[in-house]
């Protein structure tokens, strides 16, 4: 069916221009590219700031799409309007060059749509896909429709998941190391091949939106590479703002007042928070036993996955470094699911561990989860630096290391600097000294027990002062020292037998 010239105001709506550069994502774009040539509907699906938009607008402007589809290349961004049906229909109509006024759902726009080879480009379209939107389920029938359509090649940038099944998904990841630096570098425009540079754009996991606030903050301020890293270390990702008030803030922010977010109800932040607290993030499989409270805790974090908030890996459920730096929770002690989560720890590791021990294998756990565990530790030790169960449980993860992943640990020196009058003091002294003789450093394991040895002496424990001495004599013994070893077995048999 052949329709007639449309006038200049009907002849639709040109896409933005590409952005200048788009570095690391030759063979994303050459794979939307090719499905794009056979009218295949792609959706590209990442959390806020991945680089779904410079995708997309990369695409829309290589020659091959040109060549494809010459002018009829249509481009929605749909967080510019109320997220209706109704304001949907006219977008689309104004946007193609339909010239149909209010219409009510696809049935005027469908010959005008299906008479020419089109690609369009459904921009932030989370904005409209939220299933606890307005009009969502009618909306939802709308893309599915346009994404059948043998004229229609529909490209979706979204940071939901809930995509029509004919779209081709793709998710969008991190940059290279390279194409991070290649990116910072483009807007810099200064020092170049900074270790210091090359460290702080690890620490926010590559994320392309982070870099290119980073690097707009570092030019129009003038920065210097050391200078910059000053400020990252002080104010980490709240220095993540340019001067015309773009900021990760927003980006974060903007997913967290969707409809689909806000109906996961008052715990969702938070339970954010718990997932950025943790480095590993939360084990799939704990979610139900961490947060015993709330009955929905399931659903809720694999909503956060949906909205791109999350993501999944290796069976933990985890987010991008910015988000969990943006996230985690300022005062961990205000925050009830983590404390929940805390006590949900420390009595897990308040078993009495050894291989005669029952649920001794149970207790292997640990090797999956010992970093979260440290880092929990290595927090509360010092915001609740007099408090026993966090120091007993500190001297029970100690433990759990031992028997099932020997390894040192960066409570070594918060507990070396635990006051001697704490009644922990010894026994966290004692757990630490077996951590080093399993790793082989004996010196520091001699220097923890004598230390241990002092204080089990002051406070007349003689039991445990003749345990000590033993640990001793195989401390010297691995040391080579043996007339040492020898004579401190002396005093040992002299000590037990009076």
């Amino acid at each position: 069916m052949q329709f007639p010239a449309l006038p200049p105001s009907l002849t639709g709506e040109s896409p933005p221009p590409a952005p200048k550069a788009c570095f690391g994502r030759d063979g994303l774009i050459e794979e939307v590219v090719t499905l794009a040539e056979s009218s295949t509907p792609v959706a590209l699906i990442g959390a806020g700031g991945i680089g779904k938009t410079s995708i997309a607008l990369t695409v829309f402007h290589h020659y091959r799409i040109k060549q494809r589809f010459g002018e009829n290349r249509r481009f929605i961004r749909c967080d510019q309007f109320p997220a209706t049906l109704g304001h949907l229909l006219n977008q689309l109509s104004k946007v193609t060059g339909a010239g149909i006024k209010n219409p009510e759902d696809l049935t005027p726009l469908r010959p005008f749509l299906s008479s020419k080879e089109m690609i369009i480009a459904l921009d932030n379209a989370e904005s409209i896909l939220d299933p606890d939107g307005t009009d969502a389920a009618e909306i939802y029938d709308l893309v599915e429709e346009l994404s059948e359509l043998p004229t229609l090649c529909l490209c979706i940038t979204s940071r939901i998941s809930t995509i029509p099944p004919e779209c081709k998904t793709l998710e969008v990841p991190v940059l290279s190391m390279d194409a991070a630096c290649r990116t910072f570098y483009h807007i810099y425009k200064h020092d170049k091949g900074s270790d210091l540079v090359n460290d702080i754009l690890g620490q926010l996991d590559f994320h392309p939106l982070s870099i290119v606030l980073l690097a707009t903050v570092a030019h129009q301020n003038k920065w210097g590479v050391d200078r910059l890293k000053r400020e990252w270390e002080k104010r980490r990702t709240s220095v993540l703002q340019t001067r015309h008030k773009k900021s990760l803030a927003a980006a974060i922010e903007l997913s967290l007042t969707s409809p689909m977010f806000q109906e996961f109800g008052p715990d969702a932040r938070a339970l954010l928070g718990v997932v950025a607290f943790f480095p590993q993030g939360v084990d799939e499989n704990n979610i139900d036993w961490l947060f015993p409270t709330i009955t929905n805790a399931i659903d809720v974090f694999d909503g956060f996955c949906v909205l791109s908030l999350t993501s999944r890996s290796d069976g933990f459920i985890t987010m991008l470094a910015p988000l969990r730096d943006y996230l985690s929770p300022e005062d961990p002690k205000s925050s009830s699911p983590l404390c929940v989560a805390k006590e949900r720890y420390f009595i897990r590791m308040s078993v009495d561990i050894g291989p005669d021990k029952p649920g001794f294998k149970e207790t292997r756990w640990i090797r999956s989860e010992d970093f979260n565990v440290e880092h929990l530790l290595d927090v509360f030790t010092t915001i609740d630096v007099n408090t026993d169960d966090v120091w007993k449980s500190c001297a029970n993860f100690m433990a759990h290391l031992y028997w099932h992943k020997p390894r040192l640990t960066l409570l070594g020196p918060k507990i070396k600097g635990l006051s001697d009058d704490h009644c922990c003091k010894p026994r966290c002294l004692i757990e630490l000294s077996r951590l080093f003789s399993s790793t082989g450093n004996h010196v520091e394991c001699k220097g923890v027990l004598g230390h241990a040895l002092k204080l089990e002496r002051e406070r007349g424990n003689d039991d445990m002062v003749a345990r000590v001495l033993w640990r001793l004599c195989d401390a010297n013994r691995h040391m080579g020292l043996y007339d040492e070893g020898y004579n401190r077995r002396k005093r040992l048999w002299r000590f037990a037998n009076g």
